[in-house]
């Protein structure tokens, strides 16, 4: 992979020549280097070097147009707007910048952009996302993290410090996540977090340009993509806008006094993000919620500052063009300023009209997530945001599938959070997942059987929105974040040298995780082939449950899947009248749970937490 390589090279050599010369000094240029043909016709290049400002910047380059000289509060820092015409060329323009009798001259290369970029992207209902920690995942090479700050060391002793984990163990598993059949990957940060403590998380980014050299480097973040996408597995990105990492050099010396919210440190999140909408909601609550600290380690950046907006806006338009990931996930998403967010993912979509953005939007209702994606007429001002996440079963998720099905509890809870989705523009753009890396598993221990964590699973897969899967719940990893994060954030049997048993292999699973990998991966595999249209785009009816069995269909023209869900702990005999607009009596289906041919007859019993997927095609 050498479309970072090259460029990065040829510009390492640009600032030594720079340095070299007696002339001011540039010791970062952000971004790297960019692209002709683009949509967006205006390039920002942030320059930072020691008094950098005062040097007067200027360009010859035929189809450039340097527009606007940005010099900010700080000296350090000097902002070049440049225009860049439709007939522009590419190659290598010249900045040249002179502070007196002193002059730099900067080499900025120009690609050509690929012309099928404009239609890049795209995850939707037709895929499922598989959600994992780089660092807990696999160790594939022996990264010693040169040249960051606080290098800590692996430790996979410390529920909380690093473990080793890094894209080439990723790389070397594409095979078994393929052959589970997820088609798109979700990893949890992957930037640069030179942090004191080491930060595995990934959340407290201290460069936007570069990939953590523990995890790897940029060339081969694309060159994982690109082995991705050859076997149909898209990326989507981890992207923070809300914060960065108190050891970013924004942090000891901001560009300007507005680019960080609260600069005395001492103002933190009050995490109430109801004050976001709260038609009576306080000045000082409202404050404490967007321009608050995340915690003291992650300062709030200010979005409202139309430069430092800019600067987030190319940074993920520089992602997607140059490592060709597939979609972003936005941590924190209300918190941040709602207007230079939209304006984010507007910018974004004009660029990829088929790209994907979903927003961390942690509600404990439906109406709070809801306000947020693109269209709600009960929002203000339009938020943009094509996609959001339902937190309703990572926090009600276990209740609602582990406990027996009555008038209102168990399955019944399902069947209540689904009719609320009035509420939102397009339900099929709303994430589902049962637990992520912020919470509990959705199994706290091992379990004796199966029954409820296949209902779980089962309906994530069939019903509408878009299915998130956390690394390891095809081998029933399970804990609990009490006493610790990590603890929610173990690492993949297998994964690491030495350990002694491969969850990657049958070989190495127990009966009991293999009965759940192969349930998980019939379903994923059925989901991504011969279900997927009908999964995807498919209507959605459900019947309210009664007697304990849950009954919804999803059907396009004259294709159907209906699930059909017994929530009890028992046998129930059912009187199947009631469904007879999806399922008559007298129709046969294909059980793609047991793979029998199923007949509806007027009464019908089912065995304990019994799951029927019936198909007509």
């Amino acid at each position: 992979m050498k479309r970072f390589l090259s460029v990065s090279l040829g510009f390492l050599s640009g600032i030594s020549a720079a340095l070299g010369a007696k002339g001011p000094e540039v010791t970062n240029v952000e971004p790297p280097y960019w692209w002709t043909g683009m949509k967006n016709d205006t390039l920002q290049v942030m320059l930072t070097g020691p008094g950098i400002a005062s040097a007067t910047a200027s360009v010859d380059y035929k189809g450039v147009r340097l527009a606007e000289q940005v010099n900010l509060d700080s000296p350090d820092y000097k902002l070049l707007y440049f225009v860049i015409g439709k007939e522009t060329v590419p190659g290598t323009m010249e900045i040249t910048l002179t502070d007196g009798k002193k002059r730099s001259r900067i080499p900025y290369q120009l690609r050509q952009r690929e012309p099928e970029m404009a239609k890049h992207g795209g995850f939707d209902a037709s895929d499922v996302l598989y959600l994992l920690m780089p660092d807990r995942f696999a160790k594939g090479n022996d990264l010693k993290g040169e040249g960051l700050t606080h290098n800590v060391p692996a430790d996979r002793s410390k529920p909380n410090g690093r473990h080793g984990g890094d894209l080439k163990g990723i790389e070397n598993h594409l095979d078994y996540l393929d052959s589970l059949g997820v088609t798109a990957l979700w990893f949890c940060p992957v930037l640069e977090n030179d942090m004191p403590g080491g930060s595995y998380h990934g959340y407290s980014t201290t460069n936007y340009y570069k990939i953590d050299p523990r995890f790897g480097s940029n060339e081969e973040y694309a060159a994982l993509i690109e082995k991705a996408h050859g076997k149909g597995l898209k990326v989507v990105m981890d992207m923070i806008f809300n914060h960065c990492g108190v050891a970013h050099p924004w942090i000891k010396n901001p560009p300007s006094g507005d680019w960080i919210n609260h600069p005395e440190k001492d103002v933190m999140t009050n995490f109430r993000l109801t004050t976001v909408h709260d038609p009576y909601a306080s000045d000082y609550d409202l404050d404490h919620t967007v321009n608050g600290w995340f915690v003291p380690s992650m300062p709030d950046l200010n979005q409202r500052n139309p430069h430092l907006m800019k600067y987030l806006i190319q940074n993920s338009i520089w992602w997607i063009e140059s490592a060709k990931i597939d979609g972003i996930r936005m941590d924190t998403y209300p918190y941040a300023d709602a207007a230079g967010m939209a304006a984010w993912n507007k910018a974004v979509r004009d660029e990829y009209p088929n790209f994907n953005i979903v927003g961390e939007c942690w509600y404990t209702n439906e109406a709070g997530s809801a306000f947020w994606q693109k269209g709600n007429r009960l929002n203000p001002s339009d938020p943009e945001l094509p996609t959001v996440m339902d937190f309703f079963f990572l926090q009600n998720g276990r209740k609602a599938f582990n406990s027996d099905t009555d008038l209102w509890g168990g399955l019944n809870m399902v069947y209540e959070h689904l009719s609320q989705d009035f509420l939102y523009p397009d339900p099929q753009h709303i994430l589902t997942f049962l637990d992520n890396h912020d919470s509990d598993r959705f199994l706290l221990e091992l379990p004796d059987s199966l029954g409820s964590w296949k209902q779980a699973q089962t309906f994530l897969l069939t019903s509408r929105g878009i299915p998130q899967i956390y690394y390891g719940t095809e081998i029933l990893m399970n804990g609990s974040k009490e006493g610790s994060d990590g603890f929610v954030r173990k690492d993949m049997p297998g994964g690491f040298p030495g350990d002694e048993v491969n969850a990657f292999t049958p070989e190495g699973r127990t009966p009991l995780q293999n009965e759940a990998w192969d349930f998980l991966s019939k379903l994923l595999n059925w989901r991504r082939g011969e279900a997927n249209e009908v999964i995807a785009k498919g209507k959605l009816k459900h019947f309210i449950p009664q007697d304990g069995l849950y009954v919804y269909t999803r059907s396009l023209g004259d294709k159907s899947v209906t699930v059909l869900l017994n929530g009890k702990d028992e046998p129930v005999s059912v009187s199947m009248a009631r469904t007879e607009e999806v399922i008559p009596v007298g129709s046969s289906y294909r059980d793609i749970i047991s793979g029998d041919i199923v007949t509806i007859e007027k009464e019908m019993t089912f065995s304990p937490r019994q799951i029927m997927i019936l198909q007509n095609f």
